[in-house]
């Protein structure tokens, strides 16, 4: 095993930077870079910092720093490691690097730190894929569904309905092997129901897959409607902050443009599209408009949540009390929603000028089925309710799943084929298919299973997992 050695620190200055070392050779070569301040000093004592003089690859003194070293198994990767606290300038890092380089390590690859915590299980795949979505979590739900796998709760459950599997395999296979003997086979029914209680469970898993993915990529939300509706006003006020230009003039955005902000720990992808305007409205007298436009109906059916921006002031009260929606563009957006499956929420802007109180003028009787709110983008009237609104519908069916887990995609993607395994075994056995013909099922469930944790998962696939982590971890 080489000894690798990577700066662990974000790039750029700050107050200290770290130079990391992992495998059998890491003690040796912080011993020839590091000269103790202590005269008393004759080893490095585990698990304890000691202070002294980093030197370069000529064995001239380089900075004041501190060093540690921690003997393995009970570390990171389960090597002994050991790391130089420097003062964090890129220099100084980098000439660090260089000397531990010079002395037989070699630069780690990315995530080659996590990797040989895998190999030398210090953690499954799927804690060492949570570390590297730690890192890059951007709000508090992020955190949270992150800490739950890194503390190995997503890899328990999945080695336990593992474990369900081999041992009902070797129920079934003892009617197979042994069909003379006076052993008691599987009976049909149990089978089955052994069968339908792991399915439920890897269900129950999937079921937060979702809001996993929502919390690290952040919830596409697209404000759309007709053209000075208002929606790059509210995209502006949602913010906090002056982002998109605003004119009284139609078609002023063309493009889309896309920032990201937080709704009470959801991290929240919000989109500005350019306004629809019909034929007759003159929508085919700019090209580049119609590019927008056309941009806009493309982005639809991408997103996660569709705020339909309405213009309140020029639809009045009769538009609120109409019985079918009295504007074309809008009508023409919940039309391509429901094709989509993308939920809406009708956003009645500029309530400062027009607010229908009557209590059935809204939600507005056309859509009375939908989620509402009303709002004003110029004065900040009711953007923090509609800000709660547009959470709650984007969660509304991400729901956490057991213990709040929620697989990544790699891991969704093993789980769905481990229960579409079960579910036609369940439809195998209802058949009334001998046990010997279950049996290749049963393998391939739990072969998928065992791809969550990395359990036989092939040397390519674990290329692609670690080589998005950053160098260093």
């Amino acid at each position: 095993m080489s000894t690798i050695a990577a700066i662990a620190t974000p790039p750029g200055s700050g107050g200290i930077g770290i130079v990391r070392l992992s495998g059998p050779r890491a003690k040796e070569v912080l011993a020839r870079v590091f000269l103790s301040h202590s005269p008393d000093f004759e080893n490095f004592r585990p698990w304890r910092l000691h202070r002294g003089r980093m030197l370069d690859r000529h064995g001239e003194e380089l900075d004041d720093v501190l060093a540690v070293f921690m003997p393995g198994p009970r570390t990171f990767t389960g090597e002994d490691m050991a790391e130089l606290h420097c003062h964090g300038g890129p220099f100084l890092l980098q000439a660090a690097l260089e000397s531990v380089l010079c002395l037989g390590a070699r630069q780690a690859e990315r995530g080659e730190f996590s990797r040989r915590a895998f190999r030398n299980g210090r953690m499954d795949l799927s804690q060492a894929e949570a570390v590297a979505e730690l890192i890059g979590a951007t709000s508090r739900e992020a955190v949270r569904l992150g800490l739950n796998r890194l503390d190995g709760q997503l890899g328990r459950q999945t080695v336990a309905l593992r474990e369900e599997l081999e041992d009902l395999r070797a129920h079934a296979c003892l009617g197979v092997d042994f069909p003379d003997d006076e052993v008691p086979a599987l009976a049909p029914d149990a089978f089955a129901s052994a069968v339908e209680g792991v399915a439920a469970s890897v269900r129950r898993l999937l079921a937060g897959k979702r809001r996993a993915r929502l919390m690290q990529e952040g919830a596409l939300t697209v404000l759309v409607g007709a053209a000075n509706a208002g929606k790059s006003s509210l995209l502006n006020a949602l913010l906090g902050r002056e982002r998109a230009l605003v004119t009284d003039i139609p078609g002023t955005t063309r493009d889309f443009l896309e920032e990201r902000c937080d709704l009470e720990g959801l991290p929240v992808r919000l989109v500005d599209t350019a306004g629809l305007r019909t034929a007759r409205d003159g929508a085919d007298a700019d090209p580049v408009e119609a590019l927008g436009m056309a941009l806009t109906r493309d982005r639809l059916g991408a997103a996660d949540l569709l705020l339909v921006v309405l213009d309140g002031a020029r639809l009045g009260e009769a538009g609120a009390r109409a019985t079918t929606c009295p504007d074309p563009v809008t009508a023409e957006i919940l039309a391509l929603a429901a094709h989509a499956g993308v939920p809406p929420l009708l956003v009645w802007n500029k309530c400062d000028l027009c607010a229908p109180d009557a209590p059935d003028s809204w939600p507005p009787r056309w859509g009375r089925h939908l989620p509402a709110c009303m709002v004003s983008a110029t004065t900040g009237a009711h953007v923090e309710e509609l800000a709660r609104l547009a959470r709650r519908q984007l969660l509304e069916d991400a729901v956490p799943g057991d213990g709040a887990l929620a697989p990544n995609a790699r891991q969704a993607l093993a789980l769905e084929r481990a229960l579409e395994e079960l579910e036609a075994l369940s439809a195998d056995i209802a058949a009334g298919q001998p046990h010997d013909c279950c049996l290749a099922r049963l393998d391939t469930a739990a072969a998928a299973l065992g791809e969550v944790t990395g359990l036989g998962t092939a040397a390519e696939v674990l290329d692609r997992v670690f080589e998005h982590f950053c160098i260093g971890k």
